[in-house]
Order: structure tokens, then C-alpha cells, then sequence
């Protein structure tokens, strides 16, 4: 029954999915975000680029948290969330690999914050944050892991908006839609799962 729940949480907020066998053989959830091509062909510019490369860095850490989630969370619903952002979040930064790879440009962008000003500077959860998850345990644990992957998955929307029209591939742009309206999704079931 957990299996099913985890498997429909990634389809959901990938769109749609497969599932995949593990390097090892066996059976193992791997989601791939469903009508993204492998490669992004046609004209890009810096605004993709630059979105591409801060998305890499911002899922990241993101996946840094979400695994914590996946160990450390009390509630099975968590967990189960927790599991299918990992799944989809892990194969989306495979994907803007594959992308910037394929344009031969770096996978990382530069580390000066200045350089990210013009939109909205580069979000990232400080160390402090982080650290405060991993010593907290039980539900402060939920608690402080939702609301800080609500405000990591709200930065992810923004970054989307702010691609907008200064964005020329059309792969790109697509995905920037699909990450604006999935982490919307998530945003919504994890404020729920706040309340309860």
C-alpha cells in the first residue's frame, strides 16, 4: 500500500512517469519527468543558462533536506512526500545536466551573489537552517522540515516566474512551467499537512 501511495505521489507531481529498474536489478521508483526531452535542442540564451544552473543548485540542497525527510519524519504521509520530491527532484537535475552538457556550458554558475541581483539573488537555505533540521527530531522535526521545504519550494516558483519571457529554449521555458505548477502542488500539500 506504501509502495502504491509513493508511486502515485511522483506521478502526481511529475505529471506523469515511469517506473524504472535500479543499476542493481531490482525494482525501484525512478520517475522521469514525462514529455521533457533529453536534450534541449534549439536556440537558448543566458536567461537559460543562468536558470538552469541555479535550479541545479537549489535542488541540491533541496534534496539535502528531503532526505532527511525520508529518514527522520514521524508521519508516513510525510515520508511518502518526502520520497516522491526526492525521486522527481534527483532526475530533474540529471535532466538540466544532460541540458547544459549538450550546450557545453558549465553545470554550476558563478558564486557571486551580486551577479544573480537583477533577479531576486540566488535562494538558498542557510547552514544554520540546515543544521537546526538535522538535531531536530520527531514532530519539531515535521514541523520545521515543512515549513522550511515550503519556503525552498517556494524560491523554486519564483525562479520560474522570473525565467518568464527572458527565456528563449523551449524546452527550458516548458520546464519552468512544469516546476512553477508542481512545486505549487507541493506547496499546497504540505501546508495541509502543516494543519493537521
Amino acid at each position: 500500500m506504501r509502495r502504491l501511495l509513493i508511486i502515485a505521489l511522483a506521478l502526481a507531481l511529475s505529471g506523469c512517469g515511469q517506473v524504472a529498474k535500479s543499476p542493481t536489478g531490482t525494482s525501484e521508483l525512478a520517475v522521469a519527468p514525462a514529455g521533457i526531452p533529453v536534450t534541449a535542442d534549439g536556440p537558448h540564451n543566458d536567461a537559460d543558462v543562468m536558470f538552469l544552473q541555479m535550479m541545479i543548485s537549489h535542488q541540491k540542497q533541496g534534496l539535502e533536506m528531503i532526505r532527511l525527510g525520508r529518514t527522520k519524519a514521524v508521519r508516513e504521509d510525510v515520508v511518502n512526500l518526502a520520497g516522491a520530491i526526492d525521486v522527481v527532484e534527483a532526475e530533474e537535475v540529471e535532466m538540466m545536466q544532460r541540458w547544459l552538457t549538450g550546450w557545453n556550458v558549465p553545470v554550476t554558475g558563478a558564486t557571486d551573489p551580486g551577479i544573480h541581483a537583477s533577479h531576486g539573488g540566488r535562494p538558498a537555505t542557510g547552514p544554520e537552517e540546515i543544521k537546526a533540521l538535522q538535531d531536530a527530531t520527531g514532530a519539531d522535526f515535521e514541523t520545521k522540515f515543512l515549513n522550511l521545504l515550503i519556503a525552498h519550494q517556494h524560491n523554486a516558483v519564483e525562479m520560474a516566474q522570473q525565467l518568464g519571457g527572458a527565456g528563449q529554449n523551449a524546452a527550458v521555458k516548458d520546464y519552468a512551467k512544469r516546476v512553477e505548477l508542481s512545486r505549487t502542488q507541493q506547496i499546497k500539500q504540505m501546508l495541509a499537512l502543516v494543519g493537521a
